[in-house]
């Protein structure tokens, strides 16, 4: 008998979908049970649950009624019952339904008052449920997520917990949700089944299941593998060797990209998440293996007709939820383009087209149907390929998202590297003291033609924020050089494998200071997170030397963020004057008159208040009347 298997990972922003559960859907699907992937908010999942079985029983009564149109208020009231005569409203307006409306009622409530005494917990749907772990510091979400669907598991036993944080610190997991968690990847047979000779890691990924919810991953239109597994370094801030300890030469890329192209069509671009490709001894034959499948140096492809991967798999049952969904965006997108009068010229097909999706009930997602879906396609399927389909030519990239080492750069690899069309390259620059090692990669990076390039850099860590500083110049400095793109990208580093810090943003360097934090923050806020080419830009960011970064770094933060509004010598010097005529001051000015007047004495008293970033009156109450005057600069309040 198919197993109810649901899957799900935490409500949390990230940038890349779950592949672990990509790999556990594409195994359980294998062994014929029935897959379900959720992310979002939890309580409507519980109610949607309770609204479609509620909406089965109620087809069984009255088969007539068009009770999918009716979802989202059966819905609506199933979870916040706040209108008590909805469901009479429902049964009475229709008159087929009469004899049976008291029945109709009293089950409509029922299932209210189930979400209310979360029914959904005391008998269970699901046999078997999954949950993917992220970084600590999406801590709480996490564990009240597992704490809430383990209750939708039939067996506590069945409750798997796996990823980054399941991994990092096991013991935590165990502690906060008495659930034991797998550890690393599944790269054993019978790890979720004993019966099973699968190693599921090696699997293909389960694209379909990213179409089930409402979330869309920044990063899609893409293929996710890995060419090699681990890393040989040790770096004492990383999870990788927890996670991967053994270092794996070489992973077959050709396999993982047939199978999801079979499936789910030719995707644009090529996402690996290697943590040290550079470390193989089959570096060669991966650069090889990846322009023979398509990404060499300006590659591009023609993408799949979306219509006919959607239909097909609802064809052959791969996921019915997922495609029902996907065939519905279809059709509103194939409404849009019809509606253009310079794509269609005639609107009579959009008239004709919008009736008979109306009329099989296909323009909601809760509404459609896969008949109804089929019984359109003859007449929509010419038309989606005609006015929405562009089988247009678009270039490929190919991104070693977790970066390159730049130890082991060289020019021979970096020549070799440049036959894919890799954008960017991404090579780590995490400490001051390693900017010979990066200033050398970069340089050789660029005299092998490979000219996009990005790096990620960590502060508030066993560094002077100075250092920073210096390491974000030189990058530029390189840019305007080497005539090469660069952008660098500082990152806050926060405990991942410390209890103290997981439920508690608010870790803070020893050298460094919630306020050199927050002004970081602050200039980032304006830079929209990430620093690119140009000097004149990065000097009215971060200053032009490292004494005025030490002033940025201390300024008030909504001096910081309205630079050009507050400061008339930066609106001089960086020619903003025209566009600040309307609204400007000098408050920054004054601000560093007041500032730079003080004492050393007097230093001693604003820079630990400072420092500390909290500015209330009563933490700002000194009898100094110069320090005060300073102080009450930090409380005009930042933009929203």
């Amino acid at each position: 008998m198919p197993r109810e298997v649901l899957l799900i990972e935490p409500n949390y922003r990230n940038k890349y979908p779950p592949m672990g559960l990509m790999k556990i859907s594409t195994y359980y699907k294998q062994r014929g049970d029935h897959v379900r992937f959720y992310k979002g908010d939890l309580k409507k999942f519980a109610a949607d649950l309770l609204c479609e079985e509620l909406i089965r029983l109620l087809f069984g009564i009255a088969p007539e009624m068009k009770w999918r149109r009716l979802i989202p208020t059966l819905f609506t009231y199933i979870r916040y019952g706040k209108t008590a005569d909805i469901p009479e409203e429902i049964i009475r307006k229709n008159e087929s339904t009469s004899d049976d409306a008291d029945m109709l009622i009293d089950l409509i409530r029922e299932y209210r008052i189930k979400f209310k005494k979360k029914d959904f917990f005391t008998n269970p749907r699901f046999d078997i449920v999954c949950v993917t772990t992220l970084f600590t510091f999406e801590w709480a979400i996490t564990i009240d997520t597992i704490n809430y669907v383990k209750q939708l598991c039939k067996d506590p036993k069945k409750v798997f917990i796996g990823g980054i944080a399941a991994s990092i610190i096991p013991k935590e997991v165990v502690r906060e949700t008495d659930i034991v968690p797998i550890e690393g990847i599944l790269d054993r047979p019978g790890m979720l089944d004993s019966d099973s000779d699968v190693v599921i890691d090696i699997l293909p990924l389960d694209y379909s299941i990213l179409n089930e919810i409402d979330y869309k991953y920044p990063t899609s239109d893409a293929y996710f593998a890995y060419m090699t597994r681990g890393c040989p370094n040790k770096c004492k801030f990383c999870a990788v060797p927890t996670l991967e300890p053994k270092y794996q030469n070489y992973i077959q890329l050709r396999q993982q990209l047939e199978a999801a192209q079979a499936r789910f069509g030719e995707q644009r671009n090529l996402m690996l998440l290697d943590n040290n490709v550079l470390a193989s001894e089959c570096y060669d034959q991966i650069i090889d293996e990846i322009v023979a499948c398509g990404f060499g140096k300006g590659a591009t492809y023609i993408p799949t007709n979306p219509y006919d991967i959607a239909y097909n798999n609802l064809v052959d049952g791969i996921n019915d939820r997922a495609y029902i969904r996907v065939m519905v965006e279809l059709y509103d997108t194939l409404l849009s383009k019809c509606s253009n009068h310079k794509i269609c010229k005639d609107l009579s097909v959009r008239d004709e087209l919008y009736k008979r999706i109306m009329d099989a009930d296909c323009d909601q997602i809760h509404t459609a149907t896969k008949d109804a879906i089929f019984d359109l396609h003859e007449f929509i399927a010419p038309l989606y390929k005609k006015y929405a389909y562009r089988p247009v030519a678009r270039q490929r990239i190919v991104d070693f998202n977790q970066g390159i080492d730049g130890r082991k750069i060289t020019f021979e690899n970096m020549k070799k590297l440049a036959q894919i069309n890799i954008r960017p390259v991404r090579i780590a620059f995490d400490s001051w003291k390693e900017h010979h090692i990066y200033e050398r990669a970069v340089r050789t990076a660029a005299a092998a033609g490979l000219t996009d390039l990005s790096n990620y850099m960590l502060y508030n860590y066993d560094e002077e924020p100075v250092d920073l500083y210096r390491r974000m110049k030189l990058s530029v400095d390189l840019c305007e050089e080497l005539q090469v793109t660069i952008f660098s990208f500082p990152m806050k580093y926060h405990p991942i494998d410390d209890p103290k810090w997981f439920r508690n943003r608010d870790f803070i360097g020893k050298k460094w200071s919630k306020k050199y934090v927050r002004a970081v923050q602050a200039v980032l806020t304006s830079t929209h997170g990430k620093i690119g080419r140009g000097k004149q830009f990065f000097e009215a960011a971060f200053g032009a030397d490292e004494a005025e970064f030490h002033e940025i770094m201390m300024m008030p933060e909504a001096l910081i963020i309205r630079r050009f509004e507050h400061d008339q010598a930066k609106r001089e010097r960086f020619d903003r004057v025209a566009d600040y005529i309307d609204a400007c001051d000098n408050i920054t000015d004054e601000w560093r008159v007041a500032f730079y007047a003080l004492n050393d004495h007097q230093k001693e008293i604003a820079n630990p208040i400072i420092h500390k970033n909290r500015f209330a009156d009563e933490d700002i109450a000194v009898d100094d009347p110069a320090v005060s005057n300073v102080l009450r600069f930090y409380q005009i309040r930042r933009p929203d």
